[in-house]
């Protein structure tokens, strides 16, 4: 049976990227919800805090809308309610940090729980924070990898969706394991917004139970 439009549309999850540099994972789900590896779905808009953004040139070459709120003095809540306004003017339903360098506040994550993605270059809970690459080769592990979590008010915290590893080579530079790394993290950022947009999932306090699809 085909669905209505009507019923298609009421369905379809409205996403919100926000992004602070070049915007390749917001690109790379531009690009799977385009080809319908992220079904159900729509970039509505790309959000930057930096009007430089490389991202943001992406973006609107792919249709999405794509705006900047610099923060410029602004406290962070000033700053936050520029972002939320926009979110709800496109009645966003999901929101992924791809590279967003602001940490968001507990009243942001409160207003959006359980709805804000992020990825992060390290097999969480190892090595958050800044130069995540940088530290597993200062700790000399041999492997790494990157994780996409839902967000919380910790750092890098809240339950982990998917997670992909990455071997730490013995000639490695931050350079060329941040590359090996960006490419799983296309990868698994796709697969977990997929599973979200879904439903194929459930919380169970920090974990997160995948679901067989129907």
């Amino acid at each position: 049976m085909t669905l209505s439009l009507e019923h298609q549309q009421r369905h379809t999850q409205r996403i919100a990227v926000l992004i602070s540099g070049r915007g390749s994972n917001m690109m790379a789900l531009a690009d799977a919800v385009q080809s319908g590896a992220i079904p159900n779905a729509i970039v509505r808009v790309c959000i930057s805090d930096r009007a430089d953004a490389v991202g943001l040139a992406g973006a609107a070459e792919r249709g999405i809308e794509a705006v900047a709120f610099e923060r410029r003095g602004q406290t962070r809540a000033e700053h936050e309610t520029e972002i939320v306004r926009t979110l709800k003017e496109h009645k966003i339903d999901l929101i992924c940090l791809a590279g967003f360098m602001r940490l968001l506040s507990p009243n942001f994550i409160a207003l959006y729980r359980n709805r804000v993605l992020n990825i992060h270059p390290s097999l969480l809970p190892a090595f958050p924070g800044l130069h995540a690459q940088r530290q597993a080769l200062t700790h000399g592990v041999r492997w790494t990898g990157c994780t996409v979590h839902f967000v919380d008010e910790t750092l890098d915290g809240g339950p982990i969706i998917e997670q992909r590893i990455v071997p730490v080579l013995d000639d490695d530079t931050e350079e060329t394991l941040s590359a090996r790394i960006l490419t799983e993290e296309h990868r698994a950022y796709t697969d977990a917004v997929a599973c979200v947009v879904r439903g194929d999932y459930e919380i169970m306090g920090r974990r997160v139970v995948k679901k067989s699809p129907a």
